[in-house]
């Protein structure tokens, strides 16, 4: 059976466009692994996912841009500087010029900017303010030298600098989890995981301001230490890489408080709303139409795995969605709505690749953010 599934991945591949044929294809070739532990076929496809321009396919960026905050020029500043890669693809110099010349303005004002910043974090935004006008010198400096391999790096850096910038806006956690979940871990904020596999390492981002549960549940995890020798259960080729089945008949994790199944609801949290969508699939809230904060459009977008039947039965197995712009489309794939995003993989993504069925994830480690992680009293 898997050999006919990779078969038929092959053929949609070379087959596949943007085409609503292409993609049910797709669906059905993915389909044919019958797991328990599944991940969403006969999905209606979505005129809402039909995307309208450029859709973000850099983790760091759907990182940046699900921050809760609500400054127009960091926003600006952001997309114009976004938006250079797409230039030099093209070899548009007057674009990536135009670009750093928008973010430039917004910086030489930089009080509108300063407004969102918390009084005890101002100094801090100032350095940061200053060190992005350093950047747009150096980065109109290779402009005029037309290196490209310059302009991507000081880019980079940038944005990184624009990502601390966007994190000192935010100003506590956005809103209340729902009282049903207070018996679980919640992630009020984030956390950076260091996965080392026998592979490589994984650097990862788990966002708890768009998931607070479904984070909160893996980071506790995490820090107890579940992950550290558990094995890669599953490696679909341009579908997803799976871990988290512990040894033994069980599915998930069993808290040793209660000796019982820890569930974790599905949790999706919608563009423009204030708080997640709990406990069902965005179909069956009737929202299909709506787009997800945190979408599957990156390479190494982290999810959870959950029973076909279950939208509230994820536990412990999680997912790598291993996104091919080919095959999943972004704005267009079968996977939004269904299952909970909680980040995504931000350093040596090209691990993902190597990865095969039966590699171990030898240990995983919090190294940023853990004192976000609330337990449950």
């Amino acid at each position: 059976m898997r050999s006919l599934q990779i078969s038929l991945l092959d053929w949609c591949k070379r087959l596949a466009q943007t085409s609503v044929l292409a993609l049910l294809l797709v669906s059905l070739s993915l389909g044919l692994s019958g797991a328990w532990w599944n991940f969403g076929n006969d999905q209606p496809v979505r005129d809402s996912r039909l995307p309208g321009g450029n859709a973000i396919t850099d983790g760091k960026a759907l990182l940046r841009y699900a921050l809760p905050i609500d400054n127009k020029e960091i926003r600006d500043i952001q997309a114009s500087m976004e938006d250079i890669p797409i230039q030099l693809r093209r070899k548009r110099w007057t674009g990536v010029s135009r670009d750093v010349a928008q973010a430039s303005r917004r910086l030489s004002a930089p009080e509108k900017l300063l407004a969102a910043i918390p009084e005890d974090k101002q100094s801090q935004a100032e350095a940061l303010i200053a060190q992005m006008r350093e950047g747009i010198t150096t980065i109109r400096a290779a402009i005029e030298a037309k290196d490209k391999e310059s302009i991507s790096k000081e880019q980079h850096q940038f944005l990184e600098e624009v990502g601390e910038l966007e994190q000192l806006m935010v100003a506590g956690f956005p809103f209340e989890v729902p009282e049903e979940y207070s018996n679980l871990p919640q992630l009020k904020g984030r956390a950076t995981v260091e996965l080392t596999t026998n592979k490589g390492n994984l650097t990862l981002v788990v966002d708890g301001y768009s998931a607070p549960v479904t984070a909160g549940n893996f980071v506790d995890l995490v820090q107890r230490g579940f992950y550290d020798g558990i094995k890669f259960n599953r490696a679909e080729e341009f579908y997803v890489l799976q871990a988290g089945d512990p040894p033994g008949p069980e599915a998930g994790f069993i808290d040793p408080t209660t000796d019982e199944y820890r569930a974790v609801p599905l949790e999706i949290l919608l563009k423009g709303d204030s708080e997640p969508v709990y406990g069902m699939t965005l179909e069956e809230a009737g929202l299909y139409r709506e787009e997800p904060v945190l979408p599957f459009s990156a390479y190494g977008t982290l999810a959870m795995a959950r029973p076909e039947s279950d939208p509230n039965g994820a536990s412990s197995q999680f997912f790598f969605f291993l996104f091919e712009a080919e095959l999943t489309p972004a704005g267009i794939n079968l996977m939004d709505g269904r299952y909970t995003v909680f980040g995504y993989v931000v350093e040596n993504k090209e691990l993902l690749r190597e990865i095969k069925l039966g590699d171990v994830i030898e240990s995983a480690k919090v190294v940023e953010g853990a004192e976000n992680l609330i337990e449950p009293s």
